[in-house]
């Protein structure tokens, strides 16, 4: 349902707030119907927390943005999808696994999305935050040395 509203009615992300409006729809609907993925993602976002530079909060499109230094780095919606930066040639190997799948939006870049069904899909989502913020250091490091 997530991905056919955000095809045929994206364009309505652009009126304030209301893409966090329904983000908190979202996260309602899965209070009642899967209450167990709200805790598999606030645990995502302790673990984040405790990564050295980073800071949560929400994001333009709904959901919770984690962010190293002020740059975004990952963001997961309501409804346990999770879109992380990691660069091309990582993702590329990823995708070739098959775990996760390109950015439900922007597809030619280092964006991917996954999803988060299960216990032990976060996990995983873990391994891949950690990546998207080794990324990001790096990536920080290099601007600041060079």
């Amino acid at each position: 349902m997530f991905s056919f509203i955000v095809k045929r009615f994206g364009f309505l992300k652009d009126i304030p707030l209301f893409a966090v409006v329904f983000d908190s729809l979202m996260r309602l609907w899965m209070f009642f119907t899967k209450p167990e993925l709200l805790d598999w993602i606030d645990e995502l976002e302790e673990n984040a927390i405790r990564m050295p530079g980073t800071t949560v909060g929400i994001h333009k499109y709904g959901g919770t943005q984690f962010n190293y230094r002020g740059r975004e780095f990952a963001h997961i919606h309501s409804n346990g999808l999770l879109d992380i930066l990691l660069n091309k040639d990582l993702k590329r190997s990823l995708i070739t696994e098959g775990k996760i799948k390109d950015h439900h939006v922007f597809k030619n870049s280092g964006w991917i999305s996954f999803y988060i069904h299960s216990k032990e899909d976060v996990s995983y989502a873990s391994y891949l935050l950690n990546k998207a913020y080794d990324r990001a250091r790096q990536k920080d490091n290099k601007e600041i040395y060079s």
